[in-house]
């Protein structure tokens, strides 16, 4: 098996990664929110569970996956077995969901051989590939190297001064719904609203069933809020489901683009 193997888009099939299973350089990670190791769970072969709750994210803010310092980063890819040539494959048990956090996240930190599984462990399972009981990493540790990218995150104050002056346009990946003030936030005591100057597309909007839709229609969606020479910044809830939005428009051609890491929980928690 060529070990040479490096990914051109930041999306593969099922059937690529039964293809490359065997590649000697190829990790692949359970990027599953909440997951916790239980051997009761299935996965696919020698999958490592990317704990983004506790280990890739400042478990000491006060917001919910808050993006964490490059030495914590590097350290926790490190101990996953993650060297500075791994190609890495990433999914989760909903299809396409926090499987683009951890895409942004390596991208964050100056890391592009690292694709999303389409239809993540559904579609793995829809095609009858093989599956293990879930096991814990044990293996030596890597060599990865984390290079913050800075451009690729944004944080409150900035969030402030492009709503205010608009320099920015801020796409809100939450549901419609949510969005409008129809229905409640998910988080307990979390007001309803949106960013001043923000427009909506629902990350699922991007999805069939978990599965990306083809480029020509996410094309078509973000292209009726922003023109690919525009600077974005994409936000959601908690800083997850923005990062889908990022990778539609990745694949879609747009270059300056952003996620903001506290998105509605620390704008709607902040800003009356």
């Amino acid at each position: 098996m060529n070990s040479n193997i490096s990914i051109s888009s930041p999306i593969v099939s099922v059937e690529w990664l039964h293809n490359n299973l065997e590649a000697s350089h190829l990790i692949i990670l359970d990027g599953t929110i909440n997951k916790v190791f239980d051997p009761s769970q299935t996965q696919i072969p020698n999958s490592r569970l990317f704990d983004i709750k506790k280990k890739f994210s400042d478990v000491n803010a006060p917001f919910p996956s808050t993006f964490p310092a490059q030495e914590q980063f590097q350290k926790e890819a490190r101990a996953l077995g993650i060297n500075k040539d791994s190609l890495i494959v990433v999914y989760d048990d909903k299809g396409i969901y926090s499987s683009a956090r951890v895409w942004w996240l390596f991208r964050s930190f100056g890391y592009n051989n690292i694709a999303i599984l389409n239809g993540g462990f559904p579609a793995w399972k829809k095609a009858n590939y093989k599956t293990e009981a879930m096991k814990n990493y044990t293996g030596e540790l890597g060599d990865f190297e984390a290079n913050y990218k800075p451009e690729n995150m944004r944080f409150f104050d900035d969030i402030k001064q492009a709503s205010k002056n608009k320099t920015h346009r801020i796409i809100d990946a939450r549901s419609e719904s949510r969005f409008n003030s129809l229905e409640p936030e998910p988080r307990e005591g979390l007001r309803m609203g949106n960013i001043r100057n923000s427009v909506n597309l629902p990350f699922t909007d991007l999805l069939d069933n978990g599965v990306l839709k083809p480029k020509e229609a996410i094309e078509k969606a973000l292209s009726e809020r922003a023109d690919k020479e525009d600077p974005i910044i994409f936000s959601c809830g908690s800083g997850i489901t923005a990062c889908v939005l990022a990778l539609g428009a990745t694949i879609s051609g747009y270059k300056n683009i952003s996620v903001y890491d506290g998105s509605w929980t620390e704008w709607g928690s902040l800003v009356n």
